[in-house]
């Protein structure tokens, strides 16, 4: 039989899983606040791992006590008559202040409950605030593994624990958008956590800098990617199925879509001489061959949602 806190912690590694593979979905609404509510019980889930780890694997620790003075401890009940347990405001300070939990890790912690508790009024309409929302994610899902290491000696090796870059999971957004009134509270907030002397190599961080690079590579099975703030930071492959999931529209699609968006749209020189131009550049288009294992194989040109944003200068889109 599992000990409770290690049944604990499969459940947080199980909540963070799932949290990192819907943020990895190519693009849904309500993708990153459904990260962040995720993100956020992992967390919880494993500071409550640790929390039972600390004291012997006794439940009645994470119960929350009500009243004083009697030899019989009472303990407060939730609306169902469950018992109540310690939420993740009070585990996360309680173990920063036993030095358990790192202080970067804390705030960091502070940041996406902020997210979560605010995720009915957050769009993310604006590009600046969709990075800085991802930058918290990272960070989370970094500090993550290093405590499961440190606290469990758990490698988390074996699952692909990344976030995707913007660029890979969403569109471009081309338009200008003014922030509203609880974004720039929250950015305001967030910056007042961030320490701009901080170590950018330490194992816990509050926000993690997001950087993609292009690197030519001699496989033909995978595109590679490189997510960095350093030129020398791994790097990460993605896989056929995600490589359509970014590039979904072949020639014909791309074609139909056009002719659904712009009102004075043609088939004629003018597009197929804008669509080639775009052809080469990996944030519109990916030229895959047909039989990746084959380099004499016939190669297909796939296109990106974020293509649109080029033809949209070109064409005048429909009322």
């Amino acid at each position: 039989m599992k000990a409770r806190s290690r049944e604990l912690l499969d459940r947080a590694i199980a909540a963070m899983v799932a949290a990192i593979d819907i943020y990895n979905k190519p693009d849904f609404p309500y993708r990153a606040e459904s990260f962040t509510i995720l993100a956020l019980n992992a967390w919880e889930l494993l500071l409550k791992a640790k929390w039972l780890a600390m004291n012997r694997n006794r439940l009645s620790s994470l119960y929350v006590r009500q009243g004083g003075g009697s030899k019989r401890p009472r303990y407060k009940r939730t609306r169902s008559g469950s018992l109540l347990t310690h939420s993740i405001d009070y585990l996360t300070k309680k173990l920063t202040e036993q030095k358990v939990l790192d202080e970067a890790c804390r705030k960091n912690l502070d940041a996406l409950a902020e997210l979560r508790d605010i995720a009915v009024h957050f769009y993310h309409r604006s590009p600046e605030l969709a990075e800085r929302v991802q930058e918290i994610g990272m960070a989370a899902v970094k500090n993550f593994a290093a405590a499961a290491q440190d606290w469990f000696n758990e490698d988390l090796s074996r699952f692909n624990f990344y976030l995707m870059p913007l660029s890979f999971v969403a569109p471009p957004v081309t338009e200008a958008v003014e922030l509203n009134r609880e974004e720039k509270r929250f950015l305001k907030y967030l910056a007042s956590l961030e320490n701009t002397d901080a170590d950018p190599n330490a194992r816990y961080s509050v926000a993690v800098n997001i950087e993609v690079r292009f690197v030519r590579s001699k496989s033909l099975a995978a595109t590679p990617v490189r997510v960095a703030i350093d030129p020398n930071a791994p790097a990460v492959r993605l896989t056929e199925e995600q490589i359509r999931e970014r590039y979904p529209w072949d020639y014909r699609e791309l074609t139909e879509q056009c002719r659904r968006r712009y009102s004075n749209f043609k088939v004629d020189k003018e597009y197929h001489q804008l669509r080639k131009s775009l052809a080469n550049n990996p944030q519109f288009a990916h030229i895959r061959r047909l039989d990746p294992q084959n380099p004499k194989s016939p190669k297909k040109t796939f296109y990106s949602q974020a293509i649109l944003r080029e033809f949209d200068k070109a064409y005048k889109k429909k009322s």
